[in-house]
């Protein structure tokens, strides 16, 4: 099971009424990392033939940060995909290395052509596992 990781840095227009990330902020940051890890290890024949989208996200908050903090996100997936399926797991740490937000999400593979689901290949998921 490959890993990827990737920092995020709260900022201002991440911070809620409460003073920390707001929920909605952390679903983007679950989104950004998926992107970044299949631009990052998919070759470009995928990347131009495939898109992925959400078919369910779950999220679990232990912790958060404010303003100026960094908290690094590791991805990972940890079963192979299911047809046009795979879960993604993510995992964002503080500054001490404590897990504060964990998501869970179910992505689907579509062709970019015509818009409809595409089975996951043993190819195209052999980036993710270290092939």
């Amino acid at each position: 099971m490959n890993g990827f990781e990737l920092e995020f840095v709260a900022g201002y227009d991440h911070i809620d009424f409460m003073g920390h990330v707001n929920n909605a902020v952390w679903l983007e940051w679950v989104q950004d990392i998926a992107i970044a890890h299949w631009e990052a290890v998919a070759p470009d024949e995928h990347r131009q033939r495939y898109l992925w989208v959400v078919t369910r996200h779950e999220i679990d908050y232990r912790g958060n940060v404010r303003e100026g903090e960094a908290v690094m996100a590791r991805t990972f997936i940890p079963d192979p995909p299911r047809g046009a399926r795979f879960d993604r797991h993510v995992e964002f740490r503080n500054a001490g290395g404590k897990v504060i937000v964990k998501a869970k999400s179910t992505w689907a593979m579509i062709e970019r052509g015509s818009g409809r689901l595409a089975r996951v290949t043993p190819d195209i998921a052999a980036p993710f596992f270290g092939g």
